[in-house]
């Protein structure tokens, strides 16, 4: 039977949790990656912890080391 647990190539996508702070400022804390499917229709998610207290969960597209995305 084929292990696909584990994705093989690197994320596309992280997690994010975003909490409201002061002033209107948000808190952003990675909490995990996400992979595409092959058929394009979803992700997998891997989370490291996951959020308790109701944060919003934010997916964003990793972005290319040295620029902007």
């Amino acid at each position: 039977m084929k292990d696909d647990s584990k994705p093989k190539q690197k994320p596309t996508h992280e997690l994010f949790a975003v909490k409201d702070g002061a002033e209107g400022k948000a808190f952003w804390t990675k909490i995990g990656a996400a992979w595409p499917h092959k058929d394009g229709k979803g992700y997998s998610l891997k989370f490291d912890f996951y959020p308790a207290d109701g944060q919003a969960i934010q997916l964003r597209a990793v972005k290319a080391k040295g620029g902007d995305q």
